[in-house]
C-alpha cells in the first residue's frame, strides 16, 4: 500500500544484515570458551570441573552486564555506550589471552562478557523502529546474526585453537574482530534520546522489580532461565564427552559442533514471522518440544553415534533460538519507553539461567558423566513446560471468570 511503513523503513538499506553481524560477533564472546575448555585444563594443569569455571564465569558475566549494565542504554547516547564496551570488550579479551592461571582467565571471562552486552541494546532499539506487527520478524532477522555467531564462535575457536596450538589465539582473534566494530558500530546506529527523569543509575535499577508485575514478562523470564540452563548444561559438558573415550575429539570438532547445529538454529527465525501470526505461546511449546527429543536422542538413545548426536544438536539449537525469539516478541510490546529495561530482566534471568545450568552441569558430569549431564537438562526442560501449561490454565480460568 502506497505509504505504507516497512518493517525497516528507519533504516538505510543494508544496515539490519550489518548490525545482525555486529550482532553475531559480540555475542560470540561468550561462547568462544566452550570448545576450549579441556584443552585450557591440559594447558593449566587443573581438573575438568575447574576450567569448567571459565564458562561458568562467562554466562555469569552477561547476566551481570545485562542486568547493571544494559539500562544505562536508557540514559546514556546510544553510539557513545556502544563505543565504549567494544573498546572494554576488546582489551578484555587481551587479557583473557595472557592469562597464566585458571582464576585469572575466569575473571577476565567474567569482565569480558559482561561488556559485551551490544546485542541486547540493539534489539531494542531495532525493535522500536518496526511497527508492531512486524516485531517479530525483525527480531529474528536479529536473532540470526546471534544464531550465526554463537555457532561460528564455537566452530572458528575450536579450530583455530587446534591449529595453533593454544587456546590463547581464539581470544586474540576475537580483540581484533571487536576492536574493528569500534569503528563501524556506532555509525550505523541512530543517536537515541535519553530520558531526562531516568538520570539517576540508582533510580534506574530500582524501577526494574515494579516491572516484574507484567504477568508475560515474569513468563518469559522463566522459560528463559529454564530452557538456557538446559542448554547450557550440555554445552558446559560437551567438549570433555567428546574428548572421552566414546569419541576421542579434539577442540575443533567440538568447535564443530556449532556449525553442526546451523541448520536446525538458522530456521528458528521463521519463528519470529510465525509468533506474529500465532502467539508466543504456541512457538514455546515447540521449542520445549524439540528440546526434549533433542535431549532424550543426546543422552539415552545415541548410545555414542555421532550422527544422532548432531540431530540432537541441531533439534536443540532450533528449541533454544526460537523459544528465545518468541519470548521477546512476547515482551517488547509491553511498552516502547521501558523496552531496554525489559530486556535487561528478561535476559538476566535468561543467561542466569546458563550460568547456574553449566555450573550445575560440571557437577552432574563430575558424579555421573554424559548421562547425569543430559538428565540434567531433561528436568530443566519438563520444568519449562510444566510453567507453559500452568501458565495457559491460569488465562483460561481468568477468561472464564470475566466471561461470567
Amino acid at each position: 500500500m502506497a505509504g505504507e511503513s516497512t518493517p525497516h523503513s528507519q533504516l538505510t538499506r543494508g544496515t539490519l544484515p550489518m548490525l545482525a553481524a555486529a550482532c553475531g560477533i559480540t555475542v560470540g564472546n561468550v561462547y568462544l570458551c566452550q570448545p576450549l575448555l579441556d584443552q585450557m585444563a591440559v594447558s593449566l594443569r587443573v581438573p575438568e570441573q575447574t576450567a569448567g569455571l571459565v564458562a561458568v564465569g562467562a554466562q555469569v558475566g552477561y547476566a551481570l552486564g545485562i542486568l547493571f549494565v544494559l539500562p544505562l542504554a536508557d540514559v546514556i547516547a546510544s553510539r557513545r555506550l556502544v563505543r565504549t564496551l567494544l573498546v572494554l570488550t576488546s582489551l578484555f579479551l587481551l587479557a583473557a589471552a595472557f592469562s597464566s592461571r585458571t582464576s585469572l582467565l575466569a575473571a577476565a571471562s567474567v569482565a569480558l562478557t559482561a561488556s559485551t552486552v551490544v546485542p541486547q541494546i540493539l534489539i531494542p532499539i531495532v525493535s522500536g523502529m518496526t511497527a508492531p506487527e512486524h516485531r517479530g520478524r525483525t527480531i529474528g532477522a536479529l536473532q540470526t546474526g546471534l544464531i550465526l555467531g554463537i555457532l561460528l564462535s564455537r566452530t572458528a575457536s575450536g579450530s583455530l585453537a587446534q591449529v595453533t596450538g593454544t587456546w590463547r589465539s581464539p581470544y586474540l582473534l576475537a580483540a581484533v574482530l571487536t576492536g574493528l566494530l569500534v569503528l563501524i558500530v556506532p555509525r550505523l546506529i541512530p543517536e537515541r534520546e535519553t530520558k531526562p527523569r531516568h538520570t539517576g543509575y540508582l533510580s534506574l535499577l530500582r524501577s526494574l522489580p515494579p516491572l516484574l508485575q507484567h504477568r508475560p514478562l515474569r513468563l518469559s523470564m522463566t522459560l528463559g532461565f529454564l530452557v538456557f540452563g538446559a542448554f547450557s548444561a550440555l554445552w558446559a559438558t560437551l567438549a570433555f564427552y567428546l574428548a572421552g573415550p566414546d569419541f576421542g575429539f579434539g577442540p575443533a570438532t567440538a568447535g564443530l559442533f556449532g556449525l553442526y547445529g546451523a541448520p536446525g538454529a538458522i530456521l528458528a527465525p521463521m519463528a519470529g514471522r510465525l509468533s506474529d501470526r500465532v502467539g508466543s505461546s504456541k512457538i514455546n511449546l515447540v521449542s520445549l518440544a524439540a528440546s526434549g527429543i533433542a535431549l532424550a536422542l543426546a543422552g539415552w538413545l545415541g548410545g555414542g553415534s555421532l550422527l544422532i548426536l548432531v540431530v540432537a544438536v541441531n533439534l536443540l539449537d532450533f528449541g533454544l533460538q526460537s523459544g528465545q525469539i518468541a519470548n521477546q516478541t512476547r515482551i517488547l510490546g509491553l511498552g516502547d519507553d521501558i523496552r531496554a529495561r525489559l530486556n535487561t530482566l528478561y535476559m538476566a534471568a535468561t543467561f542466569g539461567g546458563g550460568a547456574a545450568g553449566s555450573f550445575a552441569g560440571m557437577l552432574a558430569w563430575s558424579f555421573g558423566g554424559w548421562t547425569s549431564a543430559c538428565g540434567l537438562s531433561l528436568a530443566l526442560i519438563a520444568a519449562a513446560a510444566s510453567t507453559l501449561v500452568l501458565n495457559w490454565k491460569n488465562e483460561y480460568r481468568s477468561s472464564h471468570m470475566k466471561g461470567e
